[in-house]
């Protein structure tokens, strides 16, 4: 595969449909015809901050996810210049990262940027989940100014240590590619590749980008970008279409026909933030438990701001089922929230919500017809109250096999 990088002539992709082929390939943009720059940058827009921006739009990334540090603030002042990218303020870095990733798996790539180290590590176990389903996430770090590497210096939000190159250690089993961003002469170079290699390999990348440096005009930004130019990943048509023919049968006959997508508990609220965030045109609806959404609901409030109209069922049995069934006790029963009035505090007459608690079918489906009726321009949150043992025969076997795969004794020594 050839990718282009530098900073001369500029081409356009022949198609929009940037971030999400219709044959699931991986991002592809392709000029088929070339447009000479007529003119140079303004010293204010030759810069790496804007020069990271324009990359982000230019492969479909309109929306990135982000949590303010001192390490990355100039950097966020670059991001929001740029006419094409909206900044979407996360409650903390965890969120962002799953927002990336829900984000990802309807634009084709998704985009965080947090603080070094104490923004680093938090986001970390998001990014992983996204190297596991092979998702391409630009994870950006803010990092220390370039002045600071090699002088044995203490730093904030750090452990307390000289070597800055934890953070990084940690990413480089998450991550298909890593950049250290500290001086200006190879920057171009390293964010190019660095989104190139997530895009080709469909795998998570970090850039750290010391803090000094975003706001500095530099030759190699002067000019618009060359395009990327990568191949996409091709699909064999007809095979896809057996395999698409054969899933839907399968699930046609099914009783119970239910699709589970496996991710960390907090998952599920970051995921359907970013997922909404990606496609504005639709209407996201998300199942989530009472105890996934313990770990992670403060980011409804980034819903409320970001106008979203999901529909939210909370399904509230009073603990982690899915552990109850591989093996149960006292620390899978979690406390009980009165959830819609938090969601209610988190609205604060900011937005549109609604919300409401249902116990017996009847009430389910009129709130269901609230939901797509009189309610349809607003976050929708509806409550549902189940019983912790109601849950499905294949949940139930499921859960027998991995009690029994991780109770396997010691093989003999």
């Amino acid at each position: 595969m050839d990718t282009k990088i530098g900073a001369v002539d500029t081409c356009r992709p022949a198609c929009s449909d940037i971030g999400s082929p219709p044959n699931g390939a991986v991002c592809t943009i392709q000029g088929s015809s070339v447009v000479p720059a007529t003119a140079l940058f303004s010293s204010s827009e030759a810069t790496l901050g804007r020069h990271l921006a324009r990359r982000l739009v230019q492969v479909g990334v309109t929306d990135v996810f982000t949590v303010p540090g001192d390490f990355n603030l100039t950097l966020l002042d670059h991001l929001i210049a740029e006419p094409g990218l909206t900044n979407i303020g996360c409650c903390n870095e965890l969120n962002a990262g799953y927002a990336a990733d829900g984000y990802a798996r309807a634009r084709g790539v998704g985009a965080c940027v947090v603080t070094f180290t104490v923004g680093g590590l938090s986001v970390l176990n998001a990014i992983a989940g996204a190297y596991s389903e092979n998702l391409p996430l630009i994870c950006v770090v803010g990092g220390p100014n370039s002045n600071d590497y090699g002088t044995n210096r203490v730093l904030h939000h750090t452990i307390g240590l000289p070597d800055f190159s934890q953070e990084l250690r940690c990413f480089q089993t998450v991550t298909c590619y890593q950049a250290v961003v500290n001086n200006l002469e190879d920057a171009h170079e390293q964010i190019d590749t660095a989104i190139s290699t997530a895009l080709k390999e469909s795998k998570p990348v970090y850039i750290s980008i010391s803090c000094n440096l975003p706001g500095i005009p530099h030759p190699t930004f002067s000019r618009e970008p060359v395009p990327f130019s990568l191949s996409p990943r091709l699909s064999n048509q007809l095979g896809l279409e057996a395999a698409v023919e054969a899933a839907a049968e399968f699930l046609n006959k099914a009783v119970k026909p239910v699709l589970m997508q496996y991710g960390s508990i907090g998952w599920s609220v970051g995921a359907t933030l970013g997922y909404a965030q990606a496609v504005p045109e639709k209407r996201v609806i998300a199942c989530i438990g009472d105890g996934s959404f313990q770990v992670t609901a403060q980011d409804v409030s980034t819903m409320l701001r970001s106008g979203q109209r999901t529909i939210i069922f909370l399904m509230n049995n009073g603990g982690y089922t899915i552990e109850v069934e591989i093996h149960d006790g006292p620390y899978n029963v979690i406390k009980n929230w009165n959830y819609t009035a938090l969601v209610d505090a988190i609205h604060n007459g900011e937005g549109k919500c609604w919300t409401t608690k249902v116990q017996y079918e009847e009430e389910l489906i009129e709130a269901i017809k609230t939901a797509n009726g009189a309610k349809k321009d607003s976050l929708c949150f509806i409550e549902v109250i189940a019983h912790k043992d109601d849950t499905s025969k294949e949940l139930l076997e499921w859960g027998s096999r991995v009690s029994a795969a991780n109770s396997r004794p010691p093989n003999p020594q």
